[in-house]
C-alpha cells in the first residue's frame, strides 16, 4: 500500500521510500530481531505479548531497541492508527518489528560508537487467500530434507528474521506439492515447526505438540493452550515423531496470519479420515468467538 508510512528510526517515512544502510546489521551480519502481530477487526490481537517475547529475543541476542517495552507498545499503536485509515473494514493488517543492532564495520565486524539501534515499524495488509481453501479440505504436511538448527546453535525462541533455512524446506517440499506446507524435523528426527509456526496432533482426543526446546514459543501456539483450557480438552508437550502424525486422529498449524491451518495428509498419507476434524473444528470455532471474527468466513473472503 503506497499510502502506507512506516517509522524508521524516529521518522515516519512513505513505505516506498524507506531504506536502510547497506553496512547495517540486517545485511552485512544477517541479525535481525523481529516480530509479526495482526489485527482483527483492525484491534491489534496479543499485541503486548507480541512485544514482550521481541524484547526477550532482543536480550537473549544482546542487543537493544533503544526505547523501554512501554514506549514501544505506544509507537506501535501510533503507527497503526497513522495508517489504519488507508485499511477498508473488511482488511486487517499484518504489524512488523524489524529491529536491528544498527550499523557494523563489513571488514572488523565491529560496531562503530556512534551506531544506534534500526528500529522498523511497518503495516501491511492481511492477505489470507494463499490459506483459504485449506481451512476446508486441510493442507498436505511435507517433512524437507532440511533441519532445523539445534538450540546449541541457535535458540529457537529467539525469534530472528532470518529464513534461509525455512525457505530450503519450503522449496524442497513443493517438489512433493507445489501446496505442501513444511513440517520440519530437528537433527535427532523429532517434529520442530514450519515456516512461520508450530504443529499440533490430536490422538485420542488429546492435542499434543513439539516442547519449545526445538521450536518457536509462538503467541498463536499460546493461544491453543488457552482455548484448550476453556474447552477441557487435554494438552501435552512432548517429543514427537513422524509416526505419531502418520497416525494421529487430527493435525494442524497455528501461525499469527491464518491462526490455525489444519492438516489432512502427511508425507502423502491421509491424516485420520483425511477430513479436517472435530477437535480443529472446535477450536477454530473458539478462536473466532475470541476474536469477534470468523476466521474461517475472512478468508473465503478474501478469495473474491
Amino acid at each position: 500500500m503506497t499510502q502506507n508510512l512506516v517509522y524508521l528510526n524516529g521518522e515516519y517515512v512513505p513505505a516506498a521510500e524507506a531504506k536502510i544502510s547497506i553496512f547495517d546489521g540486517a545485511i552485512s551480519l544477517g541479525m535481525t530481531i523481529t516480530e509479526s502481530t495482526r489485527t482483527f477487526a483492525h484491534q491489534p490481537f496479543r499485541l503486548r505479548d507480541h512485544l514482550e517475547r521481541l524484547y526477550l529475543s532482543l536480550k537473549a541476542a544482546r542487543f537493544d531497541a533503544g526505547m523501554t517495552l512501554d514506549q514501544m507498545e505506544q509507537l506501535t499503536l501510533e503507527v497503526w492508527e497513522k495508517n489504519r485509515p488507508h485499511y477498508p473494514a473488511e482488511t486487517d493488517a499484518w504489524i512488523i518489528h524489524n529491529i536491528t543492532p544498527g550499523q557494523w564495520v563489513p571488514s572488523s565486524g565491529q560496531k562503530p560508537p556512534e551506531s544506534k539501534p534500526t528500529v522498523m515499524i511497518v503495516t501491511l495488509p492481511l492477505d489470507l487467500s494463499y490459506w483459504a481453501e485449506f481451512y476446508r479440505t486441510g493442507c498436505h504436511a511435507v517433512t524437507p530434507f532440511t533441519r532445523v538448527q539445534p538450540a546449541q546453535s541457535l535458540d529457537a525462541r529467539i525469534k530472528n528474521r532470518s529464513r534461509f533455512i525455512y525457505s530450503m524446506a519450503e522449496s524442497e517440499v513443493k517438489l512433493v506439492d507445489p501446496m505442501a506446507q513444511s513440517l520440519i524435523l530437528d537433527t535427532d528426527g523429532f517434529l520442530s515447526e514450519n515456516k512461520g509456526g508450530n504443529f499440533f496432533l490430536v490422538t485420542q482426543g488429546c492435542i499434543k505438540t513439539p516442547s519449545t526446546i526445538n521450536c518457536l514459543n509462538g503467541i498463536s501456539r499460546q493461544t491453543i493452550f488457552q482455548l484448550a483450557s476453556q474447552l477441557e480438552i487435554p494438552i501435552q508437550e512432548c517429543q514427537l515423531l513422524p509416526y505419531d502424525v502418520t497416525t494421529a486422529d487430527e493435525a494442524f498449524f497455528t501461525s499469527t496470519p491464518y491462526c490455525i491451518m489444519p492438516a489432512t495428509k502427511f508425507n502423502g498419507i491421509t491424516v485420520g479420515t483425511g477430513e479436517v476434524g472435530p477437535i480443529t473444528r472446535k477450536l477454530l470455532s473458539a478462536w473466532s468467538q475470541l476474536v469477534g471474527i470468523d476466521i474461517q468466513e475472512q478468508a473465503q473472503q478474501s478469495l473474491s
